[in-house]
C-alpha cells in the first residue's frame, strides 16, 4: 500500500519549520541580525535536503531519521556557533572535521559557552523526556521506549509525493545554483556565508576548493613561483632605488646559533604597561629595549592557531584559510628555515609540551625540516594547565638538548612554542608572580594579565640560563607573540584601556602581535616602525643569519622588514579574506573594497576615505591566491 502525502507533509513541513528556527537562531548569534530577504535561501538549501532524505528513505524509518537528521544539524550549528565566538569566523566543513581537537582545548572552549547556545537541542530535549514518559505509559504493552514509528509504518509512499519531493528537490538545486554563483566573487567569508546560509554556504566553499584544485593542473610549480616576484617586484617595498651593496644588519647572527621563543596568546599591548604600579612583562620590555623592537607587527594565522603561527614562522607562506597548514601539508616537501640552516651545518630542533599529533605536528615537523622534535614525554609534567608541562620545564629540558647540540660542534637552531599563557589563562597560584587587583580577579583580563606576567618570567629564566651556560653571547633571539588571548565577546576594549591607562581598539590592538629580535654584539635597542606580519619574521631573521634569499632560490611571501620603506600584509580567517595591514590602516573588506571599513593605525579611528589604498587591496588578493597556488604546487615527501 502507498502512505497518502497528507502524512510526509505534516513530517516534511514540521521538521523544515524546526530547522528553519534553529539556522534564524544561527543567523541570530553569528551575525547579530537577521536580514529576512536572505531567509529564502535557507527554506531552499533545507527544503531540497529534506526532499532528498524524503525520496531515500521509507515511511516506516521518516520519523527516526528526520530525528537523527535535525540532531546532526543542531550539534553543527551549536559547534559554529562556538566556534565563532572564537575564531571570528564562519567555519567551513573542514574546520568542522577538526573538532576532535577539542578534547585539548577543552578549558578554552569552556568560556565561551553561554546558556542560549543550548537552544539549539530544546525540541530534542523535550523529544527525549517524552519518549520516556511514553516508555513508562506503554511498558506494559512491550512497546519499545526508542520506537518512532507510525500508523503507517511499511507504507510505502505515493507516486505523487515521490514526484512533488523530485521538484523540490530540482528547484533547490537550481535556485542555489543561482545564489552561490552570485556570490562567487566576493571574497569576504562572512559576507559569503550571510548571504547564502549555513547550508549552501558549505556546499559553496567545496565547490570552490575542487575549483581551485582543478586550476592547479594548468601551472607548474616554478611558473607560479615566477609570479610571486613579479608580483612583489610591482610593489614599492622601498624608496631608494638604486641597490645597496648589503642589506641592513645583513650577516650580523652569522654563524651564531639560533633561538627563536613563540609564546602563547601574546598581545603586544602588555608590553611597557603597568598594573597597579607592577610591571606586566619586566622581561620582554627589557629585550624590546635593548635589542630590535618591532611594535608594529601582526598576527595571521588560519584555522591550525598556534601551530600555522609555527608554520608561517618557519615557510613565509600564508596559511591556507580552508584548512590548518599542518593538516593540509604535512605531507608536502616545505621550503623553511631550518632547510636553509641545515645547509650552513645547524641541527634544528622543535620543542612543545603537548603531545605531537595534536594539530598533526608529528607529521609537520618532518615537513619542516626539523632534524629533532621533543613534545609530551620529554618532559617532566608539573601540572602546569591542561597542556602539561610549564613554559619553566619546558626551557630548562629544552636548553639542555640544545647545549647537547653544541657540544657536537654544530650551531643549533631551537624553536620553542611556550603554552603557559593559553587560555583560560589559569596560573597555579604557587607559580602566579602578580598581585591582580580585586576587581580584576575571576575574569579573563585579570587571567591573561596573571598568565602573560608568568610567561614573560619564564622567559627570563631562560634569558639567565643562556648567559648562565656562555650561549648569550653567540645566540639570536627572537621572541613574537603567535595570536590574541583577549577575546572581545567577553573582555572590552574599554576595559583594558581603562584599566591600563592604554588606547586599545578590538581590531587593531587585538591582532597585534610583540616581535623582538636580540642580536648579541648590537649596541643600544632600536624601534622599527615598518608594519609586518608573522610571515616576515622568516625573511628578516635570514637576513641577518647571513642567508640571502634572492641567492637561494627560496619564495619568501614576506619581506626582510629591516631593509624596505613600505609594506603591506594580508590576513584572513580571524579577519575575511582581502583585509591588510599597510603603514597607515587595517582594511576589513564587505562584499568587496567600497563598502569596506578601515582603522588608522596610529589613532585606533576609523578612517572615512580609503580609496587610495585600492591597489593594496587588489595586491593582497593575489598575493594570497599565488600563496595557495604555490603551497599547494610543493611536491609530496616521502612518508
Amino acid at each position: 500500500m502507498n502512505t497518502s502525502p497528507r502524512t510526509g507533509l505534516l513530517w516534511y513541513s514540521g521538521m523544515l519549520v524546526l530547522l528553519l528556527l534553529k539556522l534564524l537562531l544561527f543567523r541570530w548569534f553569528v551575525f547579530k541580525d537577521i536580514e529576512w530577504g536572505r531567509i529564502i535561501w535557507d527554506v531552499i538549501s533545507v527544503a531540497g535536503l529534506l526532499a532528498l532524505l524524503e525520496l531515500s528513505i521509507s515511511a516506516k524509518v521518516r520519523p527516526l531519521v528526520y530525528w537523527m537528521f535535525n540532531g546532526i544539524i543542531s550539534i553543527l550549528l551549536f559547534a559554529s556557533v562556538v566556534y565563532v565566538a572564537y575564531f571570528g569566523s564562519v567555519p567551513t566543513y573542514t574546520a568542522l572535521s577538526g573538532l576532535g581537537q577539542v578534547n585539548q582545548v577543552k578549558g578554552s572552549v569552556h568560556t565561551l559557552l553561554r546558556p542560549e547556545q543550548f537552544l539549539f537541542f530544546i525540541d530534542l530535549a523535550a523529544l527525549l523526556v517524552a519518549r520516556a514518559a511514553r516508555a513508562v505509559a506503554v511498558r506494559r504493552r512491550h512497546r519499545s521506549a526508542l520506537s518512532f514509528g507510525t500508523r503507517e509504518a511499511g507504507k510505502r509512499p505515493s507516486k505523487l509525493w515521490k514526484l512533488s519531493m523530485a521538484l523540490i528537490l530540482i528547484s533547490s538545486l537550481g535556485l542555489s545554483a543561482v545564489a552561490m554563483t552570485r556570490s562567487w566573487t566576493i571574497e569576504n567569508e562572512k559576507v559569503r556565508a550571510e548571504q547564502l546560509g549555513f547550508v549552501s554556504y558549505q556546499v559553496a566553499e567545496a565547490l570552490r576548493d575542487a575549483r581551485d584544485t582543478k586550476a592547479l593542473a594548468d601551472t607548474s610549480l616554478e611558473e607560479t613561483a615566477q609570479k610571486v616576484q613579479e608580483l612583489k617586484a610591482s610593489y614599492t617595498y622601498q624608496d631608494k632605488t638604486e641597490s645597496r651593496a648589503e642589506p641592513d644588519y645583513f650577516g650580523s647572527g652569522e654563524g651564531m646559533n639560533l633561538l627563536i621563543v613563540q609564546l602563547e596568546s601574546l598581545q603586544r599591548f602588555p608590553l611597557h604597561a603597568f598594573l597597579d604600579g607592577q610591571e606586566i612583562t619586566p622581561v620582554m620590555n627589557t629585550l624590546a629595549d635593548e635589542g630590535l623592537y618591532f611594535p608594529n607587527v601582526f598576527q595571521q594565522i588560519g584555522q591550525g592557531n598556534t601551530s600555522d603561527a609555527e608554520f608561517l614562522t618557519n615557510t613565509s607562506i600564508y596559511p591556507a584559510g580552508s584548512i590548518a597548514m599542518s593538516k593540509g601539508f604535512g605531507h608536502k616537501q616545505l621550503p623553511s628555515l631550518p632547510k636553509l640552516l641545515a645547509e650552513r651545518n645547524y641541527i634544528s630542533s622543535t620543542f612543545h609540551v603537548n603531545d605531537a599529533a595534536f594539530w598533526n605536528r608529528a607529521q609537520l615537523y618532518p615537513a619542516l625540516g626539523f632534524d629533532q622534535y621533543y613534545d609530551k614525554p620529554s618532559f617532566n609534567n608539573d601540572q602546569f594547565n591542561d597542556f602539561g608541562a610549564s613554559d619553566e620545564e619546558m626551557y630548562r629540558t629544552g636548553l639542555q638538548k640544545l647545549i647537547e647540540v653544541q657540544e657536537t660542534g654544530k650551531s643549533f637552531y631551537g624553536h620553542f612554542i611556550a603554552v603557559s599563557s593559553h587560555s583560560p589563562f589559569i596560573v597555579p597560584e604557587d607559580r602566579s608572580k602578580i598581585d591582580i587587583p580585586a576587581e580584576l580577579q575571576g575574569t579573563q583580563l585579570g587571567h591573561y594579565l596573571d598568565a602573560v606576567n608568568y610567561s614573560d618570567y619564564a622567559l627570563g629564566l631562560l634569558v639567565d640560563a643562556l648567559k648562565q651556560k656562555g650561549l648569550w653571547e653567540n645566540t639570536v633571539l627572537v621572541v613574537y607573540g603567535d595570536h590574541f588571548g583577549i577575546n572581545p565577546a567577553e573582555t572590552p576594549a574599554s576595559l583594558i584601556s581603562s584599566t591600563l591607562n592604554i588606547p586599545y581598539e578590538d581590531d587593531v590592538s587585538r591582532l597585534n602581535v610583540p616581535l623582538v629580535i636580540r642580536i648579541p654584539g648590537q649596541q643600544g635597542g632600536k624601534t622599527i616602525e615598518r608594519t609586518g606580519g608573522q610571515i616576515d619574521i622568516l625573511p628578516t631573521v635570514a637576513n641577518i643569519m647571513g642567508i640571502s634569499l634572492e641567492k637561494e632560490g627560496f619564495t619568501a611571501f614576506g619581506q626582510d622588514l629591516l631593509n624596505i620603506d613600505h609594506n603591506v600584509t594580508g590576513m584572513r580567517y580571524y579577519l575575511p579574506t582581502g583585509s591588510f595591514l599597510n603603514d597607515e590602516i587595517l582594511f576589513i573588506p564587505g562584499n568587496g573594497f567600497e563598502d569596506g571599513r578601515a582603522v588608522s593605525l596610529d589613532t585606533l579611528e576609523p578612517v572615512e576615505d580609503f580609496s587610495a589604498y585600492r591597489n593594496d587591496y587588489d595586491f593582497i588578493l593575489q598575493i594570497m591566491k599565488l600563496s595557495d597556488e604555490y603551497v599547494n604546487l610543493l611536491p609530496s615527501r616521502a612518508p
